[in-house]
C-alpha cells in the first residue's frame, strides 16, 4: 500500500490539473461563495417571495438537479473529464442569468434558476473528482482530491466574507453579486475547458481497481447518507441547539462556522497524508467513530446551561470538524479505488446521488429531530454514525471478493 509522506506543491497542483485547472476552482468557489449562502435572501428580498415558497423552491432545484447524475457518469465513461466540468460551471452561468431575469414575484422561474445551479452543483463533484483521478494515482491522487476541497473551501469562504461586506447596499448589492457570480461561473468554465483533458476509458488500464462491472458498494453508499449529516451540523444543527436550546447569542454559530472553514483549508491536505499510512476504508470508518464521538460530546454539553454550554460546544465542533476532514478526504478516495476505469463515473455518480440525497434530507431530519430533545437529535445522529461506521469497515471491496471466489474455485477443480 503506497504512503503518501510528503506535501510537495508543485507536484500537488500537477496532479490536480494543472496551475489553468486550480485558478478555475479558485475563481468557480469564490463565484459560489458569493451567492450561494445569500440564494435564500436573494428570493426573498429582491423577487418578493415568502420564506417558505423559496425555501422549497431550493430544495426541489437540489433534488431535482440529482436527476442528471446518471447521463453525467455515462458522459464521464465515455471519457470526457474538462469538458463535464467546465459544463457544470457554463449550468450554473445560465441558472445566474435565468436568476437575474426573473421578475419580482415569480416562484416558477426562481425554481428553474434554482434548478440548473443545483444541476452544476451536484455534477461538478464527481466531474471533478474523475478528471483527478485521470491525472493522479494512488495515495497522490488521495492528497490532491483533498487539496482540491481546502482550495474550494478558501474560495467559498473568501466569498462569503466578501459578500457579507457588501450586503449593506441592499437589493442593488444582491444582484450585483450575483452578476459577479455569473462572471465567475463563465471564467472558471473557459479556465476549465481550455485545459482539454480527455481520458480513453477502452484502452486505460485499471491502475487501482480491477475491470469489471460498476461496483455495488451498497453499505458504502447508505452509509454515506448518514456520514453527509455532518457537513450540515455547523450549518444548521449547532446554530438551532445555540440559539433556540442554549440561548447563546449568535456570534457563537459564525464563529464556529468560520473556525470550520479554517480548519477545513488548513488541514485537509495535512490530516489526509497523516491517513495514508492506513487503508482507505479504515480512515473511513475511523471518521465515522470520530463523527459519532462529537455527536456525544455535543448532548454532554447541552446539559452544562447557557453560561459553559456554547463555549463547551465550540470545543466539541473542533472534533466534529476533525471527524469531516477525515471523511472527506477518504470516501471519494475510497470510491476511486474501488471503480473500475471504464465504470469510473458512474461510479462516482451513483456515489454522488448518495451525497446529494444525504445534503437534501438532512436539514429536514435535523430540524424535525431537535424539538424532541438534545438525546433524539444527537444521540440518533450518534447511534446511525455509529452504525454506517460498522457497515463500512464489515463491507468486502470487489477485488476481495473476487480473489476469494478466485481461490475457492482453485481449491474446488
Amino acid at each position: 500500500m503506497s504512503t503518501t509522506t510528503k506535501i510537495q506543491p508543485r507536484a500537488l497542483v500537477r496532479a490536480s490539473g494543472g496551475p489553468r485547472y486550480a485558478v478555475a476552482l479558485a475563481v468557480d468557489a469564490l463565484g459560489t461563495g458569493l451567492l450561494r449562502p445569500f440564494l435564500l435572501l436573494y428570493g426573498v428580498t429582491v423577487l418578493r417571495l415568502s420564506a417558505p415558497a423559496t425555501g422549497i423552491a431550493m430544495t426541489v432545484g437540489v433534488v431535482v438537479g440529482l436527476v442528471c447524475m446518471p447521463a453525467v457518469g455515462r458522459w464521464l465513461d465515455r471519457g470526457a473529464r474538462s469538458t463535464v466540468v467546465a459544463a457544470s460551471m457554463l449550468v450554473r452561468v445560465l441558472g445566474v442569468a435565468l436568476l437575474l431575469a426573473t421578475p419580482a414575484g415569480h416562484t416558477w422561474l426562481f425554481a428553474t434558476a434554482a434548478l440548473f445551479l443545483g444541476i452544476g452543483n451536484q455534477a461538478w463533484p464527481a466531474a471533478h473528482a474523475a478528471l483527478v483521478a485521470t491525472i493522479a494515482h494512488g495515495r497522490e491522487r488521495d492528497t490532491a482530491l483533498a487539496a482540491g476541497r481546502a482550495l474550494r473551501n478558501a474560495g467559498l469562504g473568501a466569498g462569503a466574507l466578501l459578500a457579507t461586506a457588501c450586503l449593506a447596499g441592499g437589493t442593488t448589492a444582491l444582484q450585483a453579486l450575483a452578476a459577479v457570480t455569473g462572471l465567475a461561473y463563465l471564467a472558471a468554465a473557459a479556465l476549465a475547458w481550455s485545459v482539454h483533458l480527455h481520458a480513453h476509458p477502452a484502452v486505460a488500464p485499471a491502475k487501482d481497481g480491477a475491470d469489471g462491472p460498476a461496483p455495488r458498494m451498497r453499505a458504502l453508499l447508505a452509509a454515506n447518507v448518514v456520514y453527509v449529516f455532518c457537513l450540515n451540523v455547523p450549518e444548521i444543527a449547532l446554530p438551532l441547539v445555540l440559539v433556540t436550546q442554549l440561548h447563546a447569542s449568535p456570534v457563537w454559530s459564525a464563529a464556529i462556522f468560520v473556525a470550520n472553514t479554517v480548519l477545513v483549508v488548513t488541514l485537509q491536505v495535512p490530516v489526509t497524508v497523516l491517513m495514508s499510512r492506513f487503508s482507505r476504508r479504515t480512515v473511513l470508518a475511523l471518521a465515522g467513530v470520530v463523527l459519532a464521538a462529537s455527536y456525544l460530546g455535543f448532548l454532554a454539553t447541552t446539559s452544562l446551561g447557557h453560561g459553559w454550554g456554547a463555549p463547551a460546544v465550540a470545543t466539541v465542533s473542533v472534533v466534529c470538524t476533525i471527524g469531516e476532514i477525515i471523511y472527506a478526504g477518504s470516501a471519494t478516495a475510497l470510491v476511486t479505488a474501488l471503480a473500475p476505469a471504464q465504470v469510473l463515473g458512474r461510479t462516482l455518480a451513483r456515489f454522488e446521488l448518495s451525497t446529494g440525497f444525504g445534503l437534501a434530507v438532512s436539514p429536514a431530519v435535523i430540524t424535525a429531530l431537535a424539538p424532541h430533545g438534545p438525546a433524539a437529535l444527537w444521540g440518533s445522529l450518534a447511534g446511525a454514525t455509529l452504525l454506517s461506521a460498522s457497515a463500512v469497515a464489515a463491507e468486502k471491496d470487489p477485488g476481495a471478493r473476487l480473489s476469494g471466489s478466485c481461490r475457492r474455485a482453485r481449491a474446488g477443480s
